[in-house]
């Protein structure tokens, strides 16, 4: 008997994504369940484009691309779609594929009280089932933090955590940051 048959209200992924491509609002999968995704602040957005700015300068013209935002991430092993902030993939499949990337070297998460646990627990879970994935950057909206998740050659997964005042190291981009340009013109002072 099928997962589908067991629970009646286990969604296919292809109903999932029938679904998903038609409409104006997000929602997320993972095996049969859809999560609908709320909008973000204003601070979360300030800190996505910061982010984002910053991998863009640092990669234009090589062979990796930064994505952000409205980009699904498909992570077949966990049976799961997702909306990561940011993931950076040097794929030349996922160069290919308009929608929807598969293989990204890095994924950055920018967390809010409402969805730190499920971006710590269940997706960090499922994205370390990506096999190229090399970092999984958790980034803070109430203070100056990031938490680098990096693999180690013996396939565990190591945190290497930056505070202010820091250069925050990414490997997999080759690349080093002041932790402040993650933060550039955030008021944390405002509420989430």
């Amino acid at each position: 008997m099928g997962l589908a048959q067991e629970n009646p209200a286990y969604i296919t992924p292809e109903a999932y994504l029938a679904v998903e491509m038609a409409s104006d609002t997000r929602s997320e999968y993972l095996k049969g369940e859809v999560f609908a995704m709320v909008g973000t602040s204003s601070m979360h957005n300030i800190i996505v484009l910061n982010i984002a700015q910053t991998f863009r300068n640092h990669l234009r013209g090589g062979p990796c691309q930064v994505f952000a935002l409205d980009l699904k991430l498909r992570v077949e092993a966990a049976n799961a779609y997702f909306y990561p902030d940011l993931m950076v993939t040097c794929s030349e499949a996922d160069r290919r594929s308009e929608f929807i990337k598969t293989e990204p070297i890095l994924v950055v998460e920018v967390l809010s009280p409402s969805t730190a646990l499920f971006g710590r627990d269940k997706k960090f879970a499922s994205y370390r089932q990506l096999p190229g994935l090399q970092e999984y950057m958790l980034v803070d909206t109430e203070q100056e933090s990031i938490e680098c998740y990096r693999r180690a050659d013996n396939g565990e997964w190591i945190m290497h955590p930056y505070g202010a005042g820091e250069a925050v190291t990414l490997h997999s981009l080759g690349l080093t940051f002041p932790i402040e340009t993650a933060y550039q013109d955030v008021d944390f002072t405002r509420s989430e």
